[in-house]
Order: C-alpha cells, then structure tokens, then sequence
C-alpha cells in the first residue's frame, strides 16, 4: 500500500507547488497531464522519487519484505507511466 500511496502523494506535492498558486483546478491538471506527455514525465519522476526514498528507508531499517513491496510498487507505476507515455 505504501508504495501505491507515496506516488500519489508526489503528484498531490507537485499539484500543490507548481500548479495551486496558478489557481487550476485539479481536474485541469490531471487533464494537461493527458494531454502534454512531458509534464506526465515530470509527475511521475517526483512520484517516484517518493517510492525511492520509502525504499531506502525500509531496506536500511531491515524490513525486506516491506522494501520488497514498495520496489514492485514502482516497477507496476514505472511500466504503467510508460504505457500511457507511448499509447
């Protein structure tokens, strides 16, 4: 679940940064993010750099199991970000 959950909590960080102060909404902004493939590219960077800092956190604490949950976690999101990217 943490590795579900982490990535969208990036791309609510980022939304909240870049996109709140503009004031659009955040259906708008889930709509450029379909629409312009680079901002999709950006989101899901930041939201995986969410998953990365949670696996380190869980591998440096010896919790493999949890670390190892996280780490498919981002494989799943990585490959389905690429998927929309090229479809």
């Amino acid at each position: 679940m943490l590795g579900i959950l982490a990535p969208l909590l990036g791309m609510l960080i980022y939304y909240l940064v870049a996109f709140l102060p503009r004031h659009v909404p955040f259906t708008e902004y889930l709509g450029y993010m379909k629409q312009y493939k680079s901002l999709l590219t950006a989101v899901s960077s930041i939201s995986l750099v969410a998953n990365a800092v949670l696996f380190t956190i869980y591998i440096n604490s010896r919790k493999d199991k949890t670390a190892r949950g996280v780490f498919v976690a981002t494989l799943l999101y990585g490959i389905t970000v690429l998927l929309i990217k090229l479809f």
